[in-house]
């Protein structure tokens, strides 16, 4: 319940804005510590980034039309891994900005970025938080994952695929051998 009022936010922000040049676009939203983010440490609590995360993927895909293309069609985005890295704390009332990114794909995976940025003490842009999330868009009916180029055809959006990252080729490795161990 407590996130409501900032997905509201969100959405309409979104359905209002510009749209989102995608697949190489980067969302931006301008965010603030809340009391309801804090754990014990009085600081925002690592898993209320990954939720936090959530509002910038609901931002790329309404903004780039790929919300409205799966209306009908049974199908949900749905997430299969994160990867995060804490770099600096952020406290209450802190504004940072959540950056939003697509940053590879391949057959049915997405893998997307997400910074959360503060302003250090020059003024200057300090990463926080990052994170590599991978996921795709699920068939409930079909029971399997669609192939990110459909989905690109269907709103038009380039198929150019871009190269892996060292970074985003070593989280894909990882997160398939776990994948493999279980």
């Amino acid at each position: 319940m407590n996130l409501w009022f900032r997905v509201l936010y969100v959405w309409l922000r979104a359905r209002f804005g510009a749209r989102l040049d995608m697949p190489f676009g980067t969302s931006r939203l301008n965010l603030m510590v809340l009391p309801n983010d804090l754990d014990t440490n009085l600081h925002m609590n690592n898993g209320r980034y990954l939720t936090l995360m959530d509002l910038g993927r609901l931002d790329c895909f309404i903004r780039s039309g790929l919300l409205s293309a799966l209306r009908g069609t049974g199908w949900i985005p749905v997430l299969s891994a994160a990867k995060v890295r804490f770099r600096r704390e952020m406290r209450l009332w802190r504004r940072f900005r959540l950056e939003t990114r697509i940053v590879y794909w391949v057959d049915t995976s997405f893998v997307m970025e997400h910074r959360c940025i503060i302003a250090g003490r020059n003024g200057e842009d300090v990463v926080a938080a990052i994170a590599l999330m991978r996921g795709g868009i699920y068939d409930r009916k079909g029971r399997r994952f669609v192939m990110v180029e459909r989905l690109f055809d269907m709103v038009g959006l380039s198929h150019m695929q871009p190269e892996a990252s060292a970074e985003v080729q070593a989280f894909l490795d990882a997160e398939d051998a776990l994948k493999r161990s279980v």
